[in-house]
């Protein structure tokens, strides 16, 4: 086991420090690139020079590289152009937005959608079956944006029941301590604000759960159809054993590597999904930052530190993904 873990740790630090260099190049080649963006109108070629000089752009590419890594170890990401805050406290006020949404989401997919993918298997073929492989369709095939705004109407313009954008509603006293309003109202003791924070928190959580929850059904729902195949899933029932141990010990467990791999996958692909979401209900997590760098002026720096972050969330959670299989199957411990 510990030989599993060490062998993907030095995975994730290659595949970081590939991904690393690819974005260094890439932004650096873009149209106008970071020296435009720095000056703006006022980019006289002696200005240009000046700029490039000082920030050691008229070196060789590779020892760029090498003093960006070196900046990188240190926690020193640059200065947002927008705005001239460290890179860093921009994204950190932005990030605990995000990762309250996506767990949201993530805890709304697989709640229902592992029940609802084995009670599809289980019921193969009835109305409950033909109904959830209609929402899954339904779910996948409807636009994240357009199911935001279709659920801001009916519930907030229409039916009045939740709030229609931000976080929180103003006048409601919430002590910021680690970003995420949920947990600071419950930390502080402050009840009103984490209700407030839940209201606030439902329909984003709902519209960007859709497509992982019909996915998670999909694929749970033929995973287990997969399993109950199975030999020793017949061994078990003509043993007579209790319906809810062949369920859980013996259906559940062996269905749930491709069900932990999608959710893995899904997880990561949120940050993306995010984007669209947050700017339906005016968020102002990750995905309004990433907006606003590209639209707002070309914030390099703040680009660079969000596609590095976007990418360690997805290598950290399929790491954590490749370890839970240890976990779930034990075969896979002895290979």
């Amino acid at each position: 086991m510990l030989r599993v873990i060490v062998r993907r740790l030095l995975q994730l630090v290659v595949t970081l420090i590939g991904l690393s260099l690819l974005v260094f190049v890439w932004l650096r080649n873009l149209p106008g690139g970071p020296i435009e963006a720095l000056l703006g109108e006022r980019a006289t070629p002696e200005r240009r020079a000046l700029l490039v000089k000082a920030l050691g752009y008229d070196q060789p590419i590779l020892v760029q590289y090498a003093k960006f890594m070196q900046r990188l170890l240190t926690g020193d990401f640059g200065n947002s152009i927008r705005s001239g805050d460290p890179v860093t406290e921009v994204i950190g006020r932005a990030f605990p937005a995000t990762i309250e949404l996506a767990a949201a989401a993530m805890i709304i997919a697989i709640g229902l959608g592992v029940p609802l993918g084995y009670l599809a298997a289980r019921h193969r073929g009835r109305l409950l079956d033909n109904l959830s492989i209609a929402g899954t369709l339904l779910g996948i095939s409807i636009p994240i944006f357009f199911l935001g705004y279709l659920l801001k109407d009916v519930f907030t313009q229409n039916m009045h029941w939740f709030p229609p954008s931000g976080r929180i509603s103003t006048g409601v006293d919430n002590t910021n301590v680690t970003g995420f309003f949920v947990l600071d109202g419950l930390l502080t003791r402050e009840f009103d604000a984490t209700a407030d924070a839940l209201w606030h928190l439902i329909l984003p959580a709902l519209t960007l759960a859709t497509i992982p929850l019909a996915v998670i059904v999909r694929i749970t729902r033929a995973s287990v159809l997969d399993v109950l195949n199975e030999d020793f899933v017949r061994t078990a029932e003509a043993k007579g054993l209790r319906h809810k141990t062949i369920r859980g010990r013996h259906i559940l467990r062996n269905a749930l590597l491709p069900v932990v791999t999608t959710i893995g996958l899904q997880t990561g692909a949120l940050l993306s999904g995010a984007v669209l979401t947050e700017r339906v209900y005016n968020w102002g997590g990750l995905g309004t930052l990433i907006y606003n760098s590209i639209s707002g002026g070309r914030d390099y720096p703040v680009l660079q530190a969000l596609i590095l972050l976007a990418a360690l969330v997805f290598v950290v959670v399929n790491l954590l993904v490749d370890l839970s299989y240890a976990f779930i199957d034990p075969r896979v411990r002895v290979r």
